[in-house]
């Protein structure tokens, strides 16, 4: 078995970095203001899943949980909300 320590280590590695991946990908949306090579079906999909894992760690008070997916939460819901504000305006197509 692995250490505690180890564990505690590699799982708030991985959710910081899974967490702040998303970070480039909204600032060049809101730098470029373009939408166009995210899919709105994925990303809908996408924050829906993170929405569960999140509820998922509030019921089992899982805080690492939480915080990862509370933090995924918010970067993945403002490119869905990006993506659907340039369909909304018609500067997208809804399938681009």
């Amino acid at each position: 078995m692995h250490s505690t320590n180890v564990t505690t280590w590699l799982g708030t590695t991985a959710a910081l970095l899974t967490s702040i991946s998303f970070v480039p990908q909204v600032l060049k949306i809101l730098k470029t203001g373009n939408t166009s090579g995210i899919s709105l079906i994925m990303y809908a999909l996408f924050v829906t899943g993170v929405a569960c894992w999140l509820v998922w760690g509030m019921f089992l008070g899982q805080t690492p949980v939480v915080i990862a997916n509370g933090l995924t939460l918010i970067l993945s819901s403002a490119v869905l909300f990006l993506k659907i504000r340039a369909v909304a305006q018609g500067r997208e197509n809804l399938w681009d």
